[in-house]
């Protein structure tokens, strides 16, 4: 039987909340068990990854894999893992930061550009950046900054982060907090928990929420963040959705869109570690955007994640896949719109971190699970 669980769709009150618990403990077991693994079966794609974070698909039917040390390598469509790309600016993989997310331009095809994040080292600490390069045989040419998150921060946690093109042509930057400036979530004057918008150049797009606006940067799409990490656009309707890391508890998928704000630290329903006080508002709250669902009372730490577009899995069409670091497991929610109207664990068999989530060209899902020796999974119905 699969696991299907309720949703919670917004920041509830916090005597929904205890309902929604005391109705959990209430189901019978059968009804809380994991799907059989057999519904669905993971099979080894690459070995022996290190720290993996990211997958991106090439024309050539390669992929690309980073690995959070600070490497882009090359992985055969028979699953020979290749030697790092040369080209790759030097990294501060220290903590949870390193070398993040990587995507390929709209256009990769014909312009074979790369774009990637990850953390640089500097006079004050480190950032975010985004970098832009040209991929030529085994390396990368051409390659340039094209934004950094600004201030700098001696942080190694909540680097986040996430980039996905809109429609427009416009990239999209998901960024972290970097844990120790959580108040910088809610101050327009900096990129510390925002999402930020920027021409494939590093420019400033001229319809930018923020531009013009007196102490704001900017590059903002959203603020009131915690620590993205997943990011996709819907393939229907185009709009951005992405995970977040809670504390404990609160994780959440959101929906973005241009100039709001999403209420981390303000409101939200995690509490703090260890104490499990609150932090803020448990919500809603005019102002401050509710997010579509939340994890609780337990984090799953939710990190990569895609829609799936193709018909090779039964059923799953328009579903968004998110892979869960702590909770160990594929999560597929059903989608209705902008609700999501209920949720599946899979793989819970595997027992593996899964940080990486992306819907092949050939309409298959592969999956990078974490850590030394990760694996490239593809995932067979």
């Amino acid at each position: 039987m699969n696991a299907i669980l309720p949703t919670v769709p917004r920041r509830a009150p916090a005597a929904l909340l205890a309902l929604r618990l005391l109705v959990l403990a209430l189901l019978p077991a059968a009804l809380l068990a994991p799907r059989p693994a057999a519904a669905v079966q993971a099979v080894v794609v690459a070995r022996g990854l290190d720290q993996p974070w990211a997958l991106a698909f090439l024309p050539d039917g390669r992929m690309l894999v980073t690995e959070r040390p600070g490497r882009i390598r090359p992985v055969a469509e028979d699953g020979t893992v290749g030697a790092p790309l040369r080209g790759v600016p030097p990294v501060d993989a220290t903590g949870q930061c390193g070398l993040l997310d990587l995507v390929t331009d709209p256009a990769h095809a014909t312009n074979r550009l790369l774009y990637w994040t990850y953390a640089e080292a500097g006079e004050g600490g480190n950032t975010v950046a985004v970098a832009r390069g040209r991929l030529e045989g085994d390396a990368l040419v051409d390659v340039q900054v094209i934004f950094r998150q600004q201030p700098r921060v001696a942080s190694r946690l909540h680097c986040g982060s996430r980039l996905a093109f809109a429609r427009d042509g416009r990239l999209h930057v998901g960024l972290g907090d970097r844990f120790g400036r959580r108040a910088d979530a809610q101050d327009p004057a900096n990129h510390l928990g925002k999402t930020v918008r920027i021409e494939s150049d590093g420019r400033v797009p001229a319809d930018n929420p923020f531009l013009g606006r007196a102490g704001a940067r900017p590059e903002l799409w959203s603020l009131g963040h915690r620590n993205i990490q997943g990011m996709a656009v819907h393939p229907v309707t185009g709009d951005l959705w992405h995970s977040e890391h809670g504390p404990q508890g609160g994780d959440e998928i959101n929906l973005i869109e241009r100039g709001r704000n999403y209420g981390w630290p303000l409101v939200t329903v995690g509490r703090e570690y260890v104490l499990g006080t609150r932090i803020g508002e448990e919500g809603p709250r005019a102002g401050y955007e509710q997010p579509l669902k939340v994890w609780l009372p337990t984090s799953i730490a939710p990190s990569g994640m895609a829609f799936v577009t193709g018909n090779r899995y039964p059923g799953w069409q328009g579903s968004l896949l998110v892979g869960a670091l702590r909770g160990q497991a594929l999560h597929r929610l059903s989608i209705e719109g902008r609700r999501v109207t209920g949720e599946e664990r899979l793989l819970v068999d595997l027992g593996a971190r899964i940080r990486d989530v992306r819907q092949g060209p050939d309409g298959w899902i592969y999956l990078l699970t974490d850590g030394s020796g990760a694996q490239l999974l593809r995932l067979l119905p």
